[in-house]
């Protein structure tokens, strides 16, 4: 009979934890950096939707799942089915739509009884499941989502967009004003009862958070993820820098050679060859 397959990674993690030198040494303060960058490259695999390298990182994040459980173990704080049969019940608890009595015929409804069962539980606000350690653009992203679950949201795009436009007015506010320079002597001066002033710096980071979290808004509304969207973009610009740089060395020079002029221009093949591709 053919060993499942669930059993097998236990015994070889069960193996490797008594013998390996590096496995025995792990904690899960060692592992953690270990974990998110597996989280990253998952995410990696899933926007250039590459199902080899899925399923890859998936069995990867399965190891550090079998890790942690297999050290709280030793520790004597839960094992293995412990994890399994807690996120089952917490399935069941909150899909009282499916488990229960509830009526849930659309996905927000979904959505507001499963924040509603969580503030039963004892979280102290709806905000309270969000990571402090998530990325700034998930993080908005997450903080947008929670709160539109019990309420707090648009009725329509237009209005999200009119918030984009009405942010981009205070970003361009803020760069025809004529706050002090950021170190300068007059930034340090406090007016009478108050604080040092605001430099035209730290107004510009202000204001600029408040763009970037309203287009964050904005992508949200029309069901784009923004991190997802940015890495795409990201992803974009590095091919078409590099493919810049590929026909540079081809001539033997350097990017450094060229002057704007001339990496525009390249620039501008590289989107024409690549977007042919």
């Amino acid at each position: 009979m053919t060993e499942h397959p669930i059993k097998r990674l236990e015994k070889i993690m069960d193996e490797l934890r008594e013998q390996c030198p590096w496995d025995k040494k792990q904690t899960i303060q060692t592992l953690r950096q270990l974990t998110i960058e597996e989280c990253h490259e998952l995410a990696d695999a899933i926007t250039d939707e590459d199902w080899k390298g899925i399923r890859e990182e998936l069995g990867d994040l399965l190891l550090h799942v079998l890790f942690y459980t297999k050290i709280g173990s030793e520790q004597r704080q839960f094992n293995f089915e412990d994890v399994i049969n807690g996120i089952c019940e917490k399935l069941i608890y909150r899909h009282p739509h499916i488990y229960g009595d509830v009526v849930a015929e659309d996905e927000e409804t979904v959505k507001r009884n499963w924040e509603n069962l969580k503030l039963k539980e004892g979280k102290t606000s709806v905000l309270s499941g969000v990571p402090r350690a998530l990325p700034a653009l998930v993080q908005a992203m997450r903080l947008q989502e929670k709160a539109s679950q019990v309420g707090f949201d648009w009725e329509n795009g237009d209005q999200v967009w009119d918030k984009v436009k009405e942010e981009m007015g205070e970003v361009e506010e803020v760069m025809a004003t004529s706050l002090p320079a950021e170190g300068s002597a007059q930034a340090c001066l406090p007016k009478a009862g108050h604080e040092a002033q605001v430099t035209r710096h730290e107004k510009l980071e202000e204001e600029l958070g408040d763009l970037m979290f309203s287009i964050v808004n904005f992508a949200r509304f029309n069901k784009i993820d923004a991190d997802n969207a940015l890495a795409k973009a990201n992803k974009k610009f590095m091919q078409r820098f590099r493919y810049m740089e590929k026909i540079i060395g081809e001539k033997g020079q350097q990017v450094t050679d060229l002057n704007l002029d001339q990496l525009d221009e390249l620039w501008n093949i590289a989107k024409i060859n690549l977007s042919a591709d």
